[in-house]
């Protein structure tokens, strides 16, 4: 008899952070998670995603509106800031950080987010199936890992056959947005999503300008000050 799987064979391109959380962060997964984050069915590993799950927007936020997902989401910054400028539109936050989710969380509620929607999965799942296709507006990949050694480079999350991961969930004419502050990924990027034939250029010219929707964080601001130059992308989802 052949014994249940028990990891996960699909695409992985994160170590999963933990380390002790604060009472703050602790008290939002207690108090704040059950209005917040969408509660994921999980397969075979942790972080993995039931193939039959099925996230619907219009049913989690009670309302039809685009939708925005930001893959990587970090401490929330971007998404926080984002969700406040734009109450008409609906945000989806991935990450699999759960101190980065709680904070998250944390700010939405300060803030009184009422359009913001967590989710602690694999990016990729989310994206392949948890997702209904054709139902995201933009799709945001602000900073991710590097995996800067050589050795590394083939975990990266945007390599060949991503446009056809994150292409579909994107509707028809809606953007994939791509920043990251290594030379070499940025190349790769350039070079993977302009062969994919989901995706074509939604900029002119060698690199995009700095997307104005995205704040500056600590984290890029720590980029700027060791001389790198951060480089954006945008690619526009081609037509079925």
């Amino acid at each position: 008899m052949t014994e249940p799987a028990t990891r996960r064979t699909g695409p992985l391109s994160f170590v999963r952070r933990g380390g002790r959380m604060s009472d703050g962060q602790e008290r939002a997964w207690r108090e704040l998670a059950p209005t917040y984050v969408f509660d994921v069915p999980r397969d075979v590993a942790e972080t993995s995603v039931h193939p039959d799950a099925r996230f619907v927007p219009q049913q989690e936020f009670g309302r039809v509106a685009p939708l925005v997902v930001e893959i990587g989401t970090g401490q929330g910054h971007a998404i926080i800031h984002a969700a406040t400028e734009h109450p008409e539109t609906d945000f989806l936050a991935v990450e699999v950080y759960h101190g980065g989710l709680a904070r998250t969380m944390l700010d939405a509620d300060k803030a009184g987010l009422q359009n913001l929607r967590l989710i602690e999965a694999n990016a990729p799942e989310v994206l392949q199936t948890l997702l209904p296709e054709a139902s995201t507006d933009e799709v945001r990949i602000f900073f991710p890992d590097p995996w800067h050694k050589k050795r590394h480079n083939k975990r990266r999350m945007i390599s060949p056959g991503f446009g056809a991961v994150v292409g579909r969930a994107i509707r028809d004419g809606g953007l994939l947005r791509l920043a990251t502050d290594w030379e070499d990924y940025a190349l790769q990027m350039r070079e993977v999503l302009d062969e994919e034939p989901e995706f074509e250029r939604a900029f002119d010219g060698e690199w995009d300008d700095r997307f104005a929707g995205r704040p500056m964080t600590a984290f890029e601001r720590k980029g700027l000050d060791k001389g790198r130059d951060i480089r954006d992308l945008t690619y526009r989802r081609i037509a079925r």
